[in-house]
């Protein structure tokens, strides 16, 4: 499930800056679809976007929409700020998530609703959720609850 989140006008937090071999990334958040790059020599997905395949060396990409589940690989609660921005978000916790449809496909985001006392665990399920800022979209992710 995708949420749209927006953060509000005097959130001082930096923002990214698309390029053209980052532009489509951001382009599908915008429209609410996780985009990775694809090796059209070898097949594998990548991130983050980069000028060759780090499996083949190749130089030919596509794109393919993944479904933004995955779990948590490893984590961090951010207490102090290391960006004057991020003083108000204090404490914070980035994720390094491993997305679903291949091994070693991984992206650090801003774990959201992971309020202080949240116990997190490496493997738990997460989802990419979207947060608005600064007219750019950011994939973020959130805890998936677990039917038992």
């Amino acid at each position: 499930m995708t949420h749209l989140t927006s953060s509000t006008a005097d959130d001082r937090r930096p923002v990214p800056q698309p390029d053209e071999i980052t532009r489509f990334y951001w382009d599908g958040a915008a429209a609410g679809r996780l985009l990775m790059q694809k090796c059209l020599s070898c097949g594998k997905l990548q991130f983050p976007p980069d000028v060759c395949c780090l499996s083949c060396q190749s130089e030919h990409f596509g794109h393919a929409e993944v479904s933004g589940r995955g779990s948590i690989y490893s984590y961090a609660v951010v207490e102090r700020p290391l960006h004057a921005g991020f003083v108000d978000a204090l404490p914070y916790v980035i994720a390094l998530v491993e997305l679903d449809e291949q091994s070693g496909l991984r992206l650090v985001a801003n774990l959201l609703d992971a309020t202080p006392g949240t116990r997190l665990s490496c493997g738990q399920p997460v989802e990419v959720v979207y947060e608005k800022r600064e007219g750019i979209t950011l994939p973020q992710f959130r805890l998936v609850e677990v039917s038992r």
